[in-house]
């Protein structure tokens, strides 16, 4: 198949004031004497990508994630934001996206990101209720993020909240009040995750510890679906399983993500998706500095995917959408027809009431919803 060049890009700042209990990211704290270091090895990365391309891509989305890129210092963080414009051409109607915790907003800081173009804030608040936060191991309070929702929006409108629900102890009346205060502040998209515990993170080891109790299943399926209707009503379309948006605000970088339209990578632990290669560079910041300053690679593993993989990978993407996806519009992309590849998985997620199709297009069901991940699991193969 002919993969297109990508038009999405994605940056990795691993630095973080601190590594809460529950991150599982490519991060590290307490390491700030590495930045500068860092801030040469992600130009001197992106510029290999320009060399390879033979010109500065020209991309539409730039997205870029961490670890907590507003905790760069102001010089170092001008330094770093200069590197970017000077390695990307962001077309007209660009969405420039930069991640950030509210401990770290200042008003120079986000007079600098707008400045520089940064038109999205994605801001890491997780809960507004100072217990809820002390569990998560968040520094900010609750107060000080709705006052710095209200700050950023100010300056760049285009606001974006991640919340976490079923934290320990969390009971449905406190979702209920994070939800109140997201939806009275002046954002315009918000993903909820419900808490994980990763293998390798410390809640993953308390857990196993006895030290923290998981919310039970049922209560926490009640708080998604509190979120759904809670955030519908104040206008917030739900348009992907975690992800809900105003009108014309839907995350176009995660947009090309999920179709699977191909992605420049720089940094530790960042997956590029790049003429049908997915190619990840080392998680360790350390080991990916060195490599960078040797002259080697920084991509600890690769991989080609196949058409047919494509093909199940945007069946797998596309169906976590709410609307669905179009197979017609996959197998003309790919050339593979799911339809005929999946027909048996197809059936057996319809008949278990998981899916509906409607012509080419398939959907999950209210009931699907709930399992999108095993319906991702069976469209994967």
């Amino acid at each position: 198949m002919d993969w297109p060049t990508p038009r999405s890009a994605y940056v990795h700042v691993p630095f973080c004031r601190h590594r809460c209990g529950y991150c599982n990211f490519s991060v590290v704290a307490d390491r700030d004497d590495l930045m500068q270091r860092y801030l040469a090895a992600i130009d001197h990365e992106l510029e290999q990508i320009a060399q390879r391309l033979q010109r500065v891509p020209i991309i539409d989305t730039l997205f870029v994630g961490g670890g907590t890129p507003t905790h760069l210092p102001n010089a170092l963080l001008e330094t770093f934001l200069l590197s970017l414009r000077r390695r990307f051409e962001l077309s007209e109607g660009f969405e420039w996206t930069m991640e950030a915790n509210p401990e770290d907003i200042t008003a120079e800081k986000l007079a600098m990101l707008s400045e520089f173009g940064v038109n999205r804030v994605s801001l890491g608040v997780q809960s507004f209720q100072d217990r809820k936060l002390a569990v998560l191991e968040r520094s900010h309070s609750g107060q000080s993020a709705e006052a710095i929702v209200q700050q950023v929006a100010g300056t760049i409108p285009n606001v974006s909240i991640d919340l976490i629900f079923a934290a320990p102890g969390e009971s449905l009346s406190n979702w209920a009040r994070d939800l109140r205060t997201a939806t009275a502040l002046p954002i315009r998209h918000v993903s909820t995750y419900s808490l994980t515990y990763e293998k390798g993170t410390s809640f993953w080891t308390r857990r196993r510890r006895g030290d923290l109790s998981a919310v039970d299943e049922s209560v926490e399926i009640t708080m998604y679906d509190l979120s759904r209707r809670v955030l519908a009503e104040a206008g917030l379309t739900h348009y992907e399983i975690s992800n809900f948006a105003k009108p014309g605000f839907r995350c176009r970088h995660n947009l090309a993500y999920w179709r699977g339209d191909g992605w420049f990578a720089a940094g530790p632990g960042a997956a590029a998706f790049i003429d049908g290669v997915r190619a990840t560079n080392h998680r360790s910041t350390t080991t990916y500095l060195k490599r960078i300053e040797n002259g080697d690679s920084a991509i600890a593993e690769s991989e080609t995917i196949s058409a047919a993989e494509a093909a199940r990978e945007g069946a797998a993407f596309g169906v976590r959408m709410i609307d669905g996806i179009d197979l017609q519009q996959l197998h003309s992309r790919t050339g593979i027809a799911i339809e005929t590849l999946c027909a048996q998985q197809l059936n057996e997620l319809q008949s278990q009431g998981l899916i509906d199709r409607d012509g080419h297009q398939i959907k999950l069901t209210p009931r699907g919803i709930h399992f999108a991940d095993t319906v991702a699991s069976e469209l994967l193969g």
